[in-house]
């Protein structure tokens, strides 16, 4: 099989760049809104990186390389990428379980996956995600957020004082919560509370600053004075002190790779792959229909391979396209993917020059920001329409729910990947369906002519197939033979013009009636055969076994030849 890669990889960046259309107006529109998205990243990069397990240099190394990467290779024309909420939870169970290093591996490895995926054309076929189960591990990695958060929500300590230790598990952590509330850091919870009611409320002051900004500034400065006069509250600073002295870029690091490793961690890889694939297209998806332009898929999956092969080298976490900075993006004016990379390079600037600000966040104020992070994650406006859909859906998206809060997302989409797949086969086989005709027969199905009916031949006995022939419906054609043999005919017609494909099941089935019917002397005739249905009979020798000549496009022939056979009898 050649493989034909011409037009996967088309990034926009040099498309623009090729047609010389950018302008003056439209660098400046660009520039407030990169701007601005590099406003709104800054708390969600910081925040996604320390749920994840990791530095909140490595989130806003992520959010700038990616940020980048993505503008410059990826195939939409105002996708952000960086850092997302999705992640958090994949990333803290491949750390807990193989290590920074581990992590490192499987987000290159995933890179690896999605610029396959690209070249392999699939960037198509990732949109055809059945949608409950989108929602329900969306929903699921929701709430496994919001419940990572109730410890510096509400600046829980161990009984003793000490830092409380939280299980992994779902349920074990909220039990650890539920023992340990009689430690509430009363000023703690009074921070988490005012983010969140500030990051909803402050768009109805102005949408151009987030409010997340807001409630972080106010709560860093309140923070600083409540130190200094005894009232603690934990703080970026207090777990990173290394931030105080501000940063510099990271070096290039090598990876430790070896065959163990890439066997142990190629399924956290393929999840890590198949997460950033829906989340950047449907992001993608999201963002063409507010500006009315269209993303090259392949493309996309390109440029977000190579920026998760590029960000191991820097210490940085799996990226993917994110939902809310894109729109932000959009609606300040971005519009084409100069704006991701001015995105990008104000917060490198951030990065070099503000970082030891950052030490005096608390960690309430971001735990705040993910609770509403978690809350636009949860879709439970589609969560709950899906569970008034058939009951397959509601099936589909609770398993993949429960699957993705109580284990992990990898068996959630494995899972639910095998449901919707038993589900689809069963419906496919509600759809398809074998008769037996026994009385009248049209003979003519042209609309422009009259319908001309004729009795069956007593002798003649007519299957009509409806549907595709494959392995979900080839049993029924045993059990109708099976029924239908009180009174034996001397021909049997097989009518297919209902018939888009047949598979190795059906051809099978096709072959043991043939040979059933050959021993007890009745002549099978195909009729309505496509050309599709008949090359496979061909290429299997099956149109040579029965004979070409008891096979035909259309039932009259079948009928002719049947009324020919039994003619003397």
């Amino acid at each position: 099989m050649k493989l034909d890669f011409k037009g996967v990889f088309q990034p926009k960046f040099f498309e623009l760049i090729r047609s010389r259309s950018y302008s003056k107006e439209l660098f400046f529109k660009d520039l407030t809104a990169g701007i601005i998205v590099g406003i709104v990243a800054i708390p969600l990069a910081i925040a996604f990186a320390i749920a994840s397990g990791v530095s909140p240099q490595q989130g806003l190394i992520t959010a700038i390389v990616a940020g980048a990467i993505i503008s410059i290779l990826g195939g939409s024309h105002v996708q952000i990428g960086g850092p997302t909420g999705a992640f958090i939870v994949i990333i803290a169970g491949i750390i807990a379980q193989y290590g920074l290093n581990g992590l490192m591996i499987a987000t290159l490895m995933a890179g690896i996956i999605l610029i396959a995926m690209g070249l392999l054309k699939m960037g198509d076929i990732i949109k055809f995600m059945p949608y409950p189960i989108i929602v329900g591990f969306t929903s699921g990695i929701a709430l496994t957020i919001f419940s990572t958060q109730m410890k510096d929500f509400f600046g829980l300590t161990a009984l003793d004082g000490s830092t409380l230790a939280v299980p992994s598990e779902f349920l074990d952590k909220w039990a650890c919560y539920f023992k340990h509330l009689s430690t509430i850091n009363p000023y703690a919870t009074a921070m988490a509370v005012f983010t969140v009611v500030v990051s909803f409320l402050w768009s109805k002051v102005t949408k151009v600053i987030p409010g997340s900004l807001i409630a972080i500034i106010v709560c860093t400065v309140a923070t600083i004075i409540m130190n200094n006069h005894g009232m603690e509250v934990a703080t970026i600073g207090s777990v990173y002190p290394e931030l105080a002295g501000g940063t510099a870029l990271p070096k290039p690091e090598t990876l430790s790779i070896d065959s163990k490793a890439v066997r142990e961690l190629l399924s956290p890889a393929f999840t890590i792959a198949v997460l950033c694939a829906i989340e950047s297209l449907l992001s993608a998806m999201v963002a063409d229909g507010a500006t009315g332009k269209k993303h090259n898929s392949n493309t996309e999956l390109i440029g977000q391979g190579v920026a998760n092969v590029v960000l191991p080298i820097f210490g940085g976490i799996p990226a993917t396209g994110a939902i809310a900075r894109t729109m932000a993006n959009i609606n300040n004016g971005g519009r084409t993917p100069v704006a991701g990379i001015i995105h990008a390079v104000f917060l490198l600037l951030v990065y070099l020059f503000l970082m030891p600000l950052a030490a005096n966040i608390p960690f309430a104020c971001l735990a705040g920001i993910l609770v509403v992070v978690s809350y636009n994650m949860s879709e439970w406006r589609s969560f709950k329409a899906i569970l008034k859909n058939p009951k397959s859906d509601v099936v589909v998206l609770l398993i993949t729910f429960f699957l993705t809060v109580i284990f992990d997302l990898t068996i959630a989409i494995e899972v639910g990947l095998l449901i919707a797949f038993v589900l689809f086969i069963k419906r496919v086989m509600e759809t398809s369906s074998i008769k037996v005709i026994e009385n009248e027969l049209q003979r003519t199905e042209d609309p422009e002519s009259e319908s001309v009916y004729e009795k069956v031949n007593k002798k003649v006995q007519i299957y009509e197939i409806d549907g595709p022939f494959f392995f979900g419906i080839a049993n029924k054609f045993d059990e109708l033979a099976a029924e239908t043999t009180a009174k034996k005919p001397k021909v049997r017609i097989v009518r297919m013009r209902k018939v888009p494909f047949i598979d190795s099941t059906g051809l099978k089935n096709l072959r043991s009636l043939c040979d059933k019917s050959r021993k007890e002397k009745i002549q099978i005739i195909l009729s309505g055969v496509t050309d599709e249905v008949y090359q496979v009979l061909d290429r299997s020798g099956f149109a040579d076994e029965l004979g070409k000549e008891f096979i035909f496009d259309h039932i009259s022939k079948a009928l002719d030849k049947a009324n020919e056979l039994t003619a003397d009898e």
